[in-house]
Formats: C-alpha cells, sequence, structure tokens
C-alpha cells in the first residue's frame, strides 16, 4: 500500500512538470483586441473593408509565435467586455503573451440609446453613470473610456502578459489638407493610461496621419480609404497602419523583436476580373455616339477589389467573335473566381454567307451549314452553339459564365419596346438553362425602364441610330446592370457594386 501511495505521488509531480513545461513550450501568442478597424467583420475583406489586425501576420515569424485577432465590428471598450469578449481573450492568456489593444471609435457613441448602448464617459477619470441599458434592460454601470482600457491592461498584467495601446487610427477626414490627431481626446487617453501603468504606447493615429498626408487627399481616397466610408479601411489602408505599428514595435529594442520577420513584402488580397464580352452595345468603340454599358459600368464598381475587362468588340456576333481569335485571345486570360458576363445577339441575325458573314444560324441545336469565304469553307453553326462553347470553356477555366440578354433596341412598335422575346433572348435564356449557368433578362429589365421614361426621353439616349446609345444612355444601361448584380446572392458581386 505504501508503495503504491510513493508511486501515485511521484506520477502526480511527473504530470505537473510535465503541464509546466508544456506551457513553457508553447509559443507566445499576439492577441488583438479592438474594433472594425482592427478586424472588420469577419476579416475576409468582405466589401473591401479590411482590419489593421489582419495583416499583422506577415510580419511575424510563425515558427517562434502566433497571432489570434479578437477584434469585433461595432465594439467601443465597454461592450467588448460587456459582451464577453474580452474574458474570452483573458482566459487563454499565458505569461509571454502579448495583448495589442485599441478602442475609440465607437466609445463616442450614446451611452444610453436604443440603437447600439455602446458609449463610454470620456476621460480617464473615475466617474460613473448609472443606466438601465435601453437595449438589454440591465442595470448598468458605465466608467470612462480610460478606466475600461486600463482594465485591459491590469488584467493582462496579472496573467504575465505584455499589453501594447494604440491610438485610434485616423479617420479619412481632410481640413486644408491636414488630418486632425485625436490628440486631445481619446488619443491623448490612451496615451495616459499606458504611462500611468508604465506600458507601451504606439500613436497609431498621428504616425497613420503623417504617412497619409504625404499622400495628399486625393490619393489617399480610393487607395486608402474609400469615397463612401472615412473610418474603415481598405486592404492597402490596413496594411499600411500594421506595418506602422511593427515599425514602432521593432523600435522597443527587446525580445519582442525575435518574433518579426526581416524585408516584408506585404501580400495583398489579388483583385478578381470580371470579363465583358460581346458586341459594340457593350464595347468601347471610340465614339461618343456609340457608347457600350461596358465604359460607363466600372464606375459602379470597386475597383480596388475587381478589375473590369472590356474584351467587347464592335460588329461581332457570336460566331464572328470565335471566327475572328477574339474569344480564344480573352479565354487565355480566365482563371478561376473570375466572372465572365457573355451577351450577344445584335449581329447575329445579320448575313450568313454574304458581306460581313457574320450571321448564325437560328435556335440553339446542332444544324451546320457549310459556308463558302474565299478560299475557305466554314462550318457554320447556330446562335446557341456558339454560346454553349463559351459557357463551356469559361467553366473549364474555373470561372463563372453570367449570360445576357441583349440591350433593347429604340424600336416601339405598338407603342411597346421591342425585344426579341422569341428570339435572341428566348434562345440566351435556353442556353443558360441548359448550361445551368447563371442568365440576367438585361432586355427586360432595361426594356421596362424605357417604357417608365417614355419614347420622347428614351430618344435622347441614341444620338446616332436606334441600336447604339451614347454616354447617358450607356449609363442608363450600366446602373441597371449594377441594380441587378447588387440584389443577386448568386453571382456574388453585391459587395463590390456601388449604386450611390
Amino acid at each position: 500500500m505504501k508503495k503504491l501511495q510513493i508511486l501515485l505521488f511521484f506520477n502526480i509531480i511527473i504530470s505537473i512538470i510535465s503541464c509546466d513545461n508544456s506551457n513553457n513550450n508553447q509559443k507566445p501568442i499576439f492577441y488583438t483586441v479592438g474594433d472594425s478597424t482592427v478586424k472588420n467583420g469577419k476579416g475576409d475583406g468582405y466589401g473591401g473593408l479590411w482590419g489593421w489586425g489582419d495583416f499583422l501576420e506577415q510580419f511575424l515569424d510563425t515558427t517562434k509565435v502566433s497571432i489570434e485577432n479578437h477584434a469585433l465590428g461595432g465594439t467601443s471598450s465597454r461592450t467588448y467586455q460587456a459582451l464577453g469578449l474580452w474574458d474570452n481573450v483573458y482566459n487563454k492568456l499565458k505569461k509571454g503573451d502579448y495583448v495589442l489593444i485599441q478602442f475609440g471609435h465607437n466609445d463616442n457613441s450614446a451611452v444610453n440609446d436604443t440603437i447600439r448602448a455602446r458609449g463610454t464617459i470620456k476621460g480617464i477619470g473615475n466617474e460613473t453613470e448609472e443606466i438601465d441599458n435601453l437595449i438589454t434592460g440591465v442595470h448598468e454601470i458605465v466608467h470612462t473610456y480610460g478606466w475600461y482600457i486600463e482594465k485591459i491592461v491590469k488584467d493582462a498584467k496579472s496573467k504575465g502578459a505584455i499589453p501594447v495601446i494604440m491610438s485610434p487610427i485616423p479617420r479619412n477626414v481632410w481640413k486644408n489638407g491636414k488630418i486632425p490627431r485625436n490628440n486631445t481626446s481619446y488619443g491623448l487617453w490612451a496615451k495616459q493610461i499606458a504611462d500611468r501603468n508604465d506600458v507601451t504606447f504606439i500613436n497609431l493615429n498621428d504616425k497613420m496621419s503623417t504617412e497619409l498626408e504625404s499622400f495628399g487627399e486625393s490619393k489617399v481616397t480610393g487607395t486608402y480609404f474609400y469615397k463612401r466610408d472615412h473610418t474603415h479601411t481598405s486592404a492597402k489602408g490596413a496594411a499600411m497602419a500594421s506595418q506602422i505599428i511593427v515599425n514602432e514595435l521593432k523600435k522597443l529594442n527587446n525580445s519582442i523583436n525575435k518574433y518579426f520577420l526581416d524585408d516584408v513584402d506585404i501580400s495583398l488580397p489579388k483583385k478578381q476580373n470580371i470579363f465583358l464580352i460581346g458586341d459594340s452595345t457593350m464595347a468601347n468603340n471610340g465614339n461618343e455616339n456609340a457608347v457600350g454599358w461596358g465604359v460607363p459600368f466600372p464606375e459602379f464598381c470597386d475597383t480596388m477589389q475587381v478589375n473590369v475587362i472590356n474584351k467587347a468588340r464592335g460588329g461581332r456576333s457570336t460566331r464572328t467573335f470565335i471566327y475572328e481569335g477574339l474569344w480564344n485571345n480573352a479565354k487565355k486570360d480566365f482563371k478561376e473566381g473570375d466572372i465572365v458576363f457573355i451577351q450577344f445577339g445584335h449581329n447575329d441575325a445579320g448575313n450568313i454567307d454574304k458581306t460581313k458573314f457574320r450571321g448564325s444560324l437560328q435556335g440553339i441545336g446542332n444544324e451546320t451549314l457549310q459556308v463558302q469565304r474565299d478560299s475557305i469553307v466554314e462550318t457554320v453553326h447556330t446562335f446557341g452553339w456558339y454560346l454553349t462553347k463559351m459557357i463551356q470553356d469559361t467553366k473549364k477555366s474555373g470561372a463563372l459564365p453570367v449570360v445576357l440578354s441583349l440591350t433593347p433596341r429604340n424600336e416601339w412598335p405598338n407603342g411597346t419596346v421591342e425585344q426579341r422575346k422569341e428570339t435572341y433572348v428566348k434562345w440566351a435564356k435556353e442556353v443558360a438553362e441548359k448550361e445551368k449557368t447563371i442568365y440576367i433578362d438585361v432586355s427586360d429589365s432595361v426594356a421596362k425602364k424605357y417604357q417608365e421614361l417614355g419614347k420622347e426621353k428614351v430618344k435622347d439616349f441614341f444620338p446616332k441610330d436606334h441600336t447604339h446609345t451614347g454616354l447617358n444612355g450607356a449609363t442608363f444601361t450600366a446602373k441597371t446592370i449594377a441594380e441587378i448584380l447588387k440584389k443577386s446572392k448568386e453571382i456574388g458581386l453585391r459587395g463590390v457594386i456601388y449604386l450611390d
């Protein structure tokens, strides 16, 4: 019995030592806590918005250290803790971990309202305000911004972790060529808490503002921030903030330096390509009286996330686009994740065996016709056959084909916009259904809007003829298509389409 007790005692001692060694051998972790400027949404760049915490890993030697981004959009220093998010991090902390802290953007909100109820009392003192939270119904004692930041700092220190406080990143707001600093509010209070607790403070607000000012407002807007959003950064803006933080941490000249890589070349998210394949109603024709909708279409796209590549060519049908090698030239650039819009029909009704040799056989079947073109005998197929080939080739590349019906002409038989519903509109839809790909009825969507505007107003869209629009008409069509894309979950472009 005594031997058994001794053996049990030694087993317990060995287990304790093993656990202790296991903890000692664990890599330290960089934890980031903050709001959407640290991690936007799920951290996947949806809508083109990124937080600086999403790029930190690229600067770290992940054989020596790990990183976990626990920031959550919409939170303040108060609600981050009230929601239990800080507790989740605190419970995981161990000696030697780092906690990078940045709050302030949402702390300026109302202390108690029915929208967010997330504000904190200004300053770093011990003032409090008792409320019955209008959202949760919970009786709550609200503290100052500094009180909440200091709680995170003290909690982290109690676990042997190392807190680092950042002032909030600047907003893309300019006055007389300069970005206003927050050095009399949240930036100041963040620094005061850092000084009071003898922890590192990084004045991210000032340093990032200075760097942005070197580029100027016109370049910053649309590159590092979006026109529609003065708070949240693009990938480039987030990477800039991350680089500044790392540069400042390297200056500490202590053991933290061993976790950083040298000469990092930041990898930014690759842009998605949108290819436009079609005729003159889509193409850049170099003619102000014949502007394809593909020309103004990029105005409705976030070109920091997508490239719009217009391969459409005036005067082409499905047949001639393939016959002349335009299709092969375009498809060699398709890759997985790209989207290819295919729209034909206006020229497919042309002559099959003379003049421009651009007509295709009607329908979607496998009928063929041998046509003599000088010394060459060409096998002509149906409109649907050519369209099917484009769809299948696109799928083989890993890209997503989207079939569009042709644009309506400025023709009003019996007072109604003519749409070719029984021919090219119908056949385009049938092919898309047969090939199980996405179909957009541009003809019907635009025609309905034309009908609402009336014949006289629509006439101004067509300065040259009944087929080709000027810039205003092209923009009208492009916006209509953008509206459809904004609603479509299936196509997956909702986050890159802007209608304002």
